[in-house]
């Protein structure tokens, strides 16, 4: 399962809350204990709609309630076209998941997760005070938080994108959830996590926060957000859960044997890339780079292993098919890219 609080916050939490946080220690500890596993990760470019802000878009959203126990599904609460519950954590997974379908809808014609209409799922109040999200292969899980250090998870709307956009993932481009494919499918998810968030609220790229998980801390934590995609290492920084580790260039790139090779921390490089490229281009972010990397996950050409280079190298030859050799994609991209230490020359005609 991906995860959105990755292990060395918990860890930190769990280790340095005690004083302050009580609860959310002994909730960061019971987090760890479920540690997320590695999974194991053509044809013509697809033609893409434009940008329909009135179409309808029909998701079949199913919610289901653990009532605290760490049992899934839980009991079924709420279905597609049902009226709100009156729970928070409900009715917010249930727009959040509204919302990430109608983007995919809207923008890449993509009817769902699989593309095929299939349900969308989400259990909320997982286990005891539960300090994560995940996605399971099958649905998003939510916890309420500890409330010390943070919130209900279905509070961020970027944390629901993302967590549908890892199976998103699981049925396009495959990537090995280990290393830099790793860092990869983290840096994929935060980015198309954000783009959800901003089509709801009608943001440009110089608008938005690109931040993932804005809302989540509560107001006892120094900090705006889990990951800033635009300034990694910049979206905490607090006495007891330390400062943001995320690096954003290439020469401060961590090896470690931790969270999948570093999965959550190196995914700030191309994080960084891909929010360069969007405020250099201007206007709306999905129209444009949400595109490029849309087709870079559809094109069937993206091994499960990719590392960063190849990555960087296929966004910038979906730019030059979408947009043209000389186009200000292209730059824009290939610019993002070299600001973060990842050098891509154009590919030949």
């Amino acid at each position: 399962m991906q995860q959105i609080v990755p292990p060395y916050l918990l860890d930190r939490i769990a280790q340095a809350a005690g004083p302050r946080f009580p609860l959310a220690a002994e909730a960061a500890r019971r987090a760890l204990l479920r540690a997320p596993s590695a999974r194991l990760g053509t044809e013509a470019l697809p033609e893409l709609p434009s940008v329909l802000p009135d179409a309808p878009s029909h998701p079949d959203r199913r919610i289901s309630d653990a009532e605290g126990r760490e049992v899934l599904p839980g009991r079924l609460v709420r279905r597609e076209g049902e009226r709100a519950t009156g729970d928070e954590a409900v009715d917010d997974a249930y727009d959040g998941l509204g919302d990430t379908h109608r983007m995919f809808d809207r923008v890449f014609g993509r009817d769902s997760i699989d593309g095929a209409g299939m349900p969308l799922e989400a259990t909320v109040h997982f286990g005891d005070r539960y300090d994560n999200a995940f996605w399971d292969g099958e649905r998003v899980v939510f916890g309420d938080g500890d409330g010390e250090v943070f919130r209900g998870f279905t509070d961020s709307l970027s944390v629901i994108g993302h967590e549908l956009t890892h199976g998103v993932i699981e049925h396009t481009a495959k990537l090995r959830y280990r290393g830099q494919s790793g860092a990869l499918n983290e840096h994929v998810s935060d980015a198309f996590g954000a783009l959800v968030e901003q089509y709801s609220l009608g943001q440009d790229a110089a608008a938005a926060s690109w931040l993932i998980g804005e809302g989540i801390f509560t107001d006892e934590v120094q900090g705006r957000a889990l990951r800033s995609m635009l300034e990694p290492g910049t979206a905490y920084d607090d006495d007891v859960l330390g400062r943001d580790p995320q690096p954003g260039h290439m020469r401060d790139y961590i090896e470690t044997n931790d969270d999948n090779g570093g999965v959550h921390l190196n995914s700030g490089i191309p994080n960084r890339a891909f929010a360069l490229a969007a405020v250099e281009l201007g206007g709306f972010a999905w129209e444009h780079v949400g595109r490029i990397w849309y087709d870079v996950l559809t094109s069937g050409r993206l091994p499960a292993d990719a590392d960063f280079a190849r990555f960087a190298a296929e966004t910038v030859r979906a730019a030059q098919e979408r947009y043209g050799r000389d186009s200000d994609e292209v730059r824009a991209v290939a610019r993002g890219w070299s600001a973060v230490g990842i050098e891509v020359a154009p590919a030949a005609p």
